[in-house]
């Protein structure tokens, strides 16, 4: 049985290559904001990461695998303690995650990945997390991924949730 990040990133890499195929350059977006949604868009902070920066990566078919290519200021945050914004989705059971992934928008369907992988952070804390469907703020190393397994492109590590 496979892991529900196993399941995502699967997902994720299958809509990244079907996408390939028809264009010259791949990539989701950060994800759509539906107008309709009960939640309100994420609000640009001085003191965050904005998804604007992180989706400005591109990516390419090469040799049937997709290869990222980070502008130098995505690039310049490697290794580097950031806070970050966005959405929870669960990857463990239980109302406190360790283990999830941060959205730029919120999810409208359980069965359904909002965004690309430009519009996703893999997450690890150091301590849980209450689930909520809120925006939730983590401050943790980011590594910016140039050949993750499952597609994902960023991930942030030693995290803890702040304010």
């Amino acid at each position: 049985m496979k892991s529900p990040a196993a399941v995502i990133a699967i997902t994720l890499l299958a809509a990244t290559a079907a996408f390939a195929q028809t264009a010259p350059s791949i990539g989701q977006g950060p994800g759509f904001h539906d107008p309709r949604s009960p939640f309100k868009p994420l609000e640009e902070r001085s003191d965050i990461v904005s998804w604007k920066l992180l989706s400005q990566v591109t990516a390419k078919a090469e040799k049937k695998k997709i290869v990222p290519t980070f502008p130098a200021a995505v690039q310049a945050l490697d290794r580097k303690t950031i806070k970050v914004q966005g959405f929870m989705m669960p990857l463990e059971a239980g109302d406190k995650q360790q283990h999830f992934l941060l959205s730029s928008v919120p999810t409208t369907c359980s069965f359904c990945v909002p965004a690309g992988p430009e519009g996703l952070v893999e997450v690890r804390t150091k301590k849980p997390v209450r689930y909520t469907l809120e925006p939730v703020v983590v401050e943790g190393q980011l590594a910016v991924l140039m050949d993750d397994p499952y597609g994902l492109y960023y991930r942030v590590e030693d995290g803890n949730a702040v304010n």
